[in-house]
């Protein structure tokens, strides 16, 4: 996809979800749709580590930009269904049982510090249990059959590589939910809100991903602004009960770390840039 496209396709759904909050401040009221929109950014800047890893998979499953969008539509459509899955069950855990709030804490403020400070792992498909499984229940092709999920040949039905790329995709958003899902559940527990911030703010994923695609190593503080924005909704989830942090301050603070982390990126690069003209 174009970049001019991509980001066109980008404003549409940010836009999208803007006219979606509206909505919800015409008939929840304002404090429903700030948590909608705080919800929403979380949502979006967390999803920006889901780049970082569809980068690696694609590039290490050498998928072509036509496979790559529907990967990515499966992708999306599987980490939706899951994403509801995990509202529900994570809501219901917490209204039966309040103190799950401090471990849901623990794993964002573990999570933090595993983004900003553990080395990058290289990507290793075969150790996922589903990849396994699948290999285990039927061949897979050698190489990729046009954008086809399975092909059959003369020895019977045979799974394409791009299935196992699905696969992949669909488990690490899998893990990326555990992380996110705990991370809105901190600004509301209203199942409606937390569905569909965390389905708009999907539903913008694959423009997002063909946007920054090729230019992702330009923001390298951003991962690290991520990091941040995590600890910081880890540390509300544990002061709770203590001292409540206003939507409206959540939200202050987590777009000015997503906009320093950004600024911070552009102008260390910029100034390493110059340094390097002038030697």
């Amino acid at each position: 996809m174009h970049h001019k496209k991509a980001f066109k396709r980008v404003l549409l759904w940010v836009g999208s979800a803007l006219i979606f909050n509206f909505g919800v401040l015409y008939f929840l009221g304002q404090e429903k749709a700030l948590e909608f929109f705080t919800g929403y950014v979380i949502e979006y800047s967390l999803s920006v580590d889901n780049l970082f890893v569809f980068i690696m998979i694609f590039g290490y499953f050498g998928v072509s930009d036509r496979q790559q969008h529907k990967a990515l539509n499966w992708g999306i459509m599987g980490a939706i269904f899951f994403r509801m899955l995990f509202v529900l069950f994570g809501i219901t855990l917490i209204h039966h049982f309040h103190e799950v709030i401090y471990a849901f804490a623990a794993l964002l403020l573990w999570s933090a510090y595993k983004m900003a400070f553990a080395k990058d792992k290289q990507l290793q498909p075969e150790k996922i249990p589903l990849v396994r499984a699948i290999r285990k229940i039927m061949p897979v092709t050698p190489d990729y059959v046009g954008d086809r999920f399975f092909h059959r040949s003369k020895s019977g039905l045979m799974a394409t590589p791009l299935l196992i790329v699905v696969l992949v995709v669909e488990s690490s958003d899998i893990m990326f939910a555990i992380d996110s899902i705990p991370a809105i559940l901190a600004i509301t527990q209203d199942p409606f809100i937390v569905i569909t911030s965390n389905v708009f703010a999907i539903l913008g994923l694959r423009s997002l991903y063909f946007l920054l695609a090729g230019i992702m190593k330009i923001f390298r503080f951003l991962k690290h602004g991520v990091a941040v924005i995590l600890a910081f909704v880890g540390l509300k989830m544990l002061l709770m009960d203590i001292y409540h942090i206003s939507t409206s301050v959540s939200l202050i603070t987590i777009i000015v770390i997503l906009t320093s982390s950004i600024l911070l990126s552009r102008l260390i690069n910029e100034n390493s840039a110059n340094n390097s003209g002038q030697r």
